[in-house]
C-alpha cells in the first residue's frame, strides 16, 4: 500500500486539527513504531505501521467522514475542553456524537452565535480554515449606530488591525432586527468582525454567522446540530473560491502601501 505523510495520516484519523497535530509532533508526543517522530512527512503505511499519540495507539483506518452543522448559542466555547469549566460545543451535542472524536472547524467566540461545523476529518478542516482556499463566511451584525460612507469604504477595501491588513469585506446594510449589517469575509482571525467594527468605533452588540461557503445555517434552531449529507460535504470540498487568492492579495497590497 502507498505511504502517506505522518501529518496527513493523523488528521485523517480524526485525532485533531492539522495545527494541533503539528504541535504534538514538535513536542515529541507522537511515536511511530515506538520511536519518537521527528518529521511531519515521515512516511506511514497504515497497513504496517503503528502510530501513537500521547501513548495511545491511533486507529489508522478511520471511520466515514462525519461533519455536523451546529447552531452555536452564546456562552458556549468553540473547543473540545475548557480549563475554566465553561460549557463547550461538545457538551451540547447529542449523545450519539460525543464519542466520535469530533472537533470544531475554526471557531466562533463565546458571544457569537450561529453556524459552526464539527468534523472528524482533518483534510476538511484544513480546506475550510486555511486562508488560501478563501471560503466566504457571512455574518449578521448588530452594531451601535450606522456606518458612514467612508467607514463602509474602508472596510470594503481592507483595514489595518493589530495582526495585519484584512482582506476586503463585503458590507451591506439590512433590516433584520436586531441585526443591521451583513458582513462577508474570507478570513477567520480571532474576533475579526468585532475588531473591524471596533476599529470604526462601532460596538458590536450581537453577531451571528449564517453561512460558510455555500453552506447556510438555514432554519437550524439555536443549540441544535444536524449531520451534513455526503453531497453537502462533497460540495464543500469541491467548492471554488469566489475570488482567487492572488486577486485578493493585489487589493490588500494596494491599500497597504
Amino acid at each position: 500500500m502507498a505511504t502517506k505523510p505522518l501529518i496527513k495520516v493523523l488528521t485523517e484519523a480524526g485525532t485533531g486539527s492539522r495545527r494541533r497535530m503539528t504541535e504534538a509532533i514538535k513536542q515529541g508526543k507522537v511515536k511511530v513504531n515506538n520511536a519518537v517522530a521527528e518529521s511531519f512527512n515521515h512516511p506511514i503505511d497504515p497497513q504496517k505501521d503503528q502510530v501513537f499519540l500521547n501513548g495511545q495507539a491511533i486507529d489508522l483506518k478511520p471511520d466515514k467522514i462525519i461533519c455536523l452543522a451546529l447552531n452555536k448559542p452564546a456562552g458556549i466555547v468553540s473547543t473540545v475542553s475548557d480549563n475554566r469549566g465553561r460549557r463547550t460545543v461538545l457538551d451540547i451535542l447529542p449523545d450519539k456524537y460525543r464519542q466520535q472524536r469530533l472537533y470544531p472547524v475554526g471557531r466562533l467566540d463565546i458571544d457569537t452565535t450561529g453556524l459552526l461545523l464539527l468534523t472528524n476529518d482533518g483534510d476538511l478542516t484544513y480546506r475550510l480554515t486555511h486562508p488560501k482556499f478563501e471560503y466566504e463566511k457571512e455574518y449578521l451584525a448588530a452594531i451601535k449606530g450606522s456606518l458612514n460612507t467612508e467607514e463602509k469604504r474602508q472596510l470594503q477595501r481592507g483595514i489595518l488591525l493589530e495582526d495585519g491588513m484584512t482582506y476586503p469585506a463585503r458590507i451591506r446594510e439590512i433590516a433584520a432586527p436586531p441585526y443591521n449589517y451583513s458582513v462577508i469575509i474570507h478570513e477567520g482571525r480571532k474576533r475579526q468582525v468585532r475588531r473591524m467594527f471596533e476599529r470604526m468605533r462601532h460596538t458590536v452588540m450581537a453577531l451571528k454567522r449564517i453561512r460558510i461557503g455555500g453552506l447556510h445555517l438555514g432554519d437550524l434552531k439555536e443549540g441544535e446540530a444536524r449531520p451534513l449529507s455526503a453531497k453537502e460535504i462533497a460540495n464543500l470540498l469541491n467548492e471554488r473560491p469566489s475570488k482567487s487568492e492572488n486577486q485578493l492579495n493585489k487589493v490588500v497590497n494596494k491599500h497597504r502601501d
